[in-house]
């Protein structure tokens, strides 16, 4: 564990510097569904600071089990609305809003913890039908929405591209992602920063990282290939 973890930093250090980018403005989300909370304590004490998780009630289950461990959640999975009361009381950053609705809910529930709840805008960048996320041509306007919530403050975009074996062919999509963001943080609109940029998985994290990514979800590469469910 602590041998892969420490060879996708050294990537990631790579990638980074061939570039021209500090290393340090990347952050590393340790993809941790399906992971034994045992196991994700490993990665914890192998130098883990983020965690990622897809479901709130299987992140539930390892926050309550690793509450004494300094690291921060974050959900990157898909949520249903009826679980934004859960989610705000367990991650720090939600990277999955993709709507009005959703925003509204978590600002609700936000409120009655008295929380700011970070979150990232879910853009389907490549309009694939089995990927959630709003439309690239949406985001601005629904970001527009989302800055008058007072619980909730918008930090960036996420994206999950079309699968492609290669990095090449996936690379038109991280730079579509950047474009995008450099166009809404040009808007200058209120109560938003397009700081982060989370895009790049195990299999094309560098070429995320060369258009630009602030957080890059590894999972495979950390934890080995997953049992099936």
């Amino acid at each position: 564990m602590k041998t892969r973890l420490e060879n996708i930093k050294n990537r990631i250090n790579k990638a980074a510097s061939a570039c021209g980018r500090d290393p340090e403005t990347i952050q590393l989300v340790a993809v941790s569904k399906t992971i034994p909370k045992d196991r994700v304590k490993e990665t914890i004490d192998a130098g883990v600071t983020i965690l990622g998780e897809n479901y709130v009630q299987e992140a539930r289950e390892k926050f309550n089990a690793l509450s004494s461990h300094s690291v921060s959640w974050h959900l990157i999975g898909h949520l249903q609305t009826n679980k934004a009361k859960y989610a705000v009381r367990l991650f720090d950053l939600i990277q999955t809003v993709d709507s009005l609705k959703l925003a509204r809910e978590l600002d609700k529930q936000a409120k009655k913890i008295d929380k700011i709840q970070q979150v990232l805008i879910q853009v389907n960048i490549g309009d694939d039908p089995a990927k959630s996320g709003t439309t690239a041509e949406e985001t601005r306007n629904l970001i527009q929405e989302i800055s008058h919530l007072e619980n909730l403050s918008i930090k960036g975009l996420m994206t999950m591209p079309p699968f492609f074996n290669s990095p090449e062919k996936v690379r038109p999509f991280f730079s579509a992602l950047r474009d995008l963001r450099d166009r809404i943080r040009k808007a200058g609109i209120s109560n938003v920063s397009m700081d982060e940029l989370s895009m790049g998985m195990t299999g094309d994290f560098e070429a995320a990282i060369e258009e630009g990514a602030t957080m890059v979800r590894i999972g495979t590469a950390i934890f080995g290939e997953r049992e099936p469910i």
